[in-house]
């Protein structure tokens, strides 16, 4: 049984729109020192509000906690329903703690329009919010669309690359796409459900609640259609291969701090684990749906990888790590057993400590040379030994080396993939190993042996603003890799309840699935 635990203060109403009331605040402003300020408080205030969610948070529970429920549109069936479970609470945590260090590392790198892209950023974090605190299906794709709008200026206004408008295009034009297939299937999601309420005289007609659409069946030809209707939404904005040719793109020419966004909240893959693996478990373990998607999870684990190890460019290499890293992701959810969807779960938020701060060490890196290529770096640890221990350890995480964060993530995707079909978990192992070649390639050549003669013989180590992001990063890789009970925890009981509906997904009624309220 589902169980909804309300909160007599509307605490995630606070984090969803706080950060958006901030960006309308600053445009009062016009002093860029007041503006940097401004935007770090109202960051910090995000940060404090999802820290007391996680604090607050029951573990070891699959209920909806904080739930806040008010009908939007009663003639259509759309409410303003927010909620978070283990499947969702540390992805509000992960996006404010981002925010904080995307405000701190664009102090003095955002050189032009500071008080735009600031109101930019914190729009980016509400609608973020809005993806992963939203229960309702129509709520969720107008914060899912809503987003396009500040990604696109943060890229192609700030980005430094000369495609840059081009890259910001190129993105939104996928995740539209995707997005028409995706608002079909939401659609389909109400007919049916429309169709069941009728039948049972449902005082109901139409609902696009998460809740009420798992307590109706759905035959499996049309589950297996929705689920490829959503697929597609979910496939283009992850992006899971082959729809991710927009990702090297908007990685490379937005600016660093658009790339930590994309790079580290993994929105594509939580909506297969928010909505299309719960809705329609069925499709989600129907064999030919998952021999589809192991094949493409294990062929961009192999691409991504082996694409990455012949970048000389370090952020083109994160890119194709990016890809790699997601095929690992959608290898674990769709072994559907306990192990592959919290290593799944665990892994996306893992990413938005590993490969995030390696787009933050990709911005120290060009601040210092203007350039991010191979051919501009060479035995800089000598003159940089922060810098380069930072490098060398959040780059650790993002192999997976044991004691960090990436360890702890892909050693639980593997153990499922293995238990679920052996030969699939042979194939992603090579991933582990190409993902250490690509890294201590690149590594080796730009930090160690002797220094390059393009590198400025005035080249800085970190100052006190870039040590903060590194040690705040390396402080949470070393956290979840050593000590990873209280976020297992959190997830435990959701990650469970949703392998109960997969196995019994053909037996769930509307009585087996019904929510109930506790005050």
């Amino acid at each position: 049984m589902l169980v909804e635990l309300s909160s007599t203060f509307p605490i995630l109403s606070c984090i969803l729109f706080f950060p958006l009331i901030g960006a309308a605040v600053l445009w009062l402003f016009d002093d860029e020192d007041l503006v940097r300020t401004s935007a770090l408080t109202i960051a910090l205030v995000e940060l404090a509000l999802s820290i007391f969610v996680l604090v607050r948070f029951i573990p070891d529970s699959a209920a909806m906690q904080f739930v806040e429920r008010v009908r939007w549109i009663p003639a259509l069936g759309i409410s303003y329903h927010l909620a978070v479970d283990g499947i969702s609470v540390l992805f509000v945590g992960l996006t404010a703690f981002l925010t904080v260090l995307i405000v701190i590392y664009s102090w003095d790198t955002v050189r032009h329009q500071m008080k735009l892209y600031m109101m930019s950023l914190l729009a980016l974090e509400t609608t973020t919010m809005g993806v992963f605190v939203s229960l309702d299906l129509i709520l969720f794709f107008v914060f899912w669309e809503l987003m396009l709008i500040p990604s696109y200026f943060l890229i192609k206004l700030w980005g430094g690359g000369a495609e840059r408008h081009y890259a910001a295009l190129k993105y939104v034009l996928y995740t539209l796409l995707g997005s028409v297939f995706m608002l079909v299937g939401i659609a389909l999601l109400d007919i049916n459900y429309h169709n069941w309420a009728t039948l049972h005289h449902s005082d109901t007609l139409y609902s696009f609640d998460l809740l009420e659409l798992l307590a109706v069946p759905i035959p499996l030809n049309q589950q297996l259609l929705i689920f490829w209707f959503m697929f597609m939404g979910f496939a283009f904005k992850a992006p899971v291969f082959p729809f991710h040719t927009w990702l090297a793109n908007a990685l490379m020419e937005g600016p660093i701090g658009m790339a930590v966004a994309l790079a580290g909240l993994k929105l594509g893959t939580f909506g297969f684990m928010r909505f299309s693996i719960p809705l329609l478990p069925d499709a989600s373990k129907n064999e030919m749906v998952v021999t589809v998607l192991m094949a493409l999870g294990l062929a961009a684990i192999v691409y991504g990888a082996l694409m990455a190890l012949i970048q000389p460019d370090f952020r083109r290499l994160l890119a194709f790590s990016s890809i790699s890293h997601l095929g690992f992701i959608v290898v674990g959810l769709f072994a559907l057993n306990f192990q592959g969807l919290q290593g799944s779960l665990l892994t996306m938020i893992n990413l938005g400590f590993s490969t995030a701060g390696l787009f933050f060490i990709a911005g120290f890196l060009y601040t210092r040379q203007q350039t991010t290529h191979l051919s501009a770096f060479g035995g800089i640890a000598k003159h940089t030994p922060l810098l380069a221990t930072f490098f060398l350890l959040i780059g650790l995480a993002s192999i997976g080396l044991p004691g960090t964060n990436g360890f702890v993530g892909e050693f639980l995707i593997l153990l499922g993939t293995f238990k679920a079909y052996w030969l699939y978990g042979l194939i992603a192992v090579t991933g582990v190993i190409t993902g250490a070649a690509y890294f201590l390639w690149y590594y080796e050549r730009a930090v160690l042996g002797p220094v390059g003669r393009t590198v400025k013989a005035s080249i800085e180590d970190l100052h006190l603003r870039e040590v903060i992001i590194a040690v705040s990063l390396s402080a949470m890789i070393l956290w979840i890799g050593l000590y990873p009970s209280p976020f297992l925890r959190m997830m435990n009981g959701s990650v469970q309840a949703l392998v109960d509906r997969v196995h019994h997904g053909a037996m769930v009624s509307e009585n087996a699935v019904a929510s109930k309220r506790l005050d």
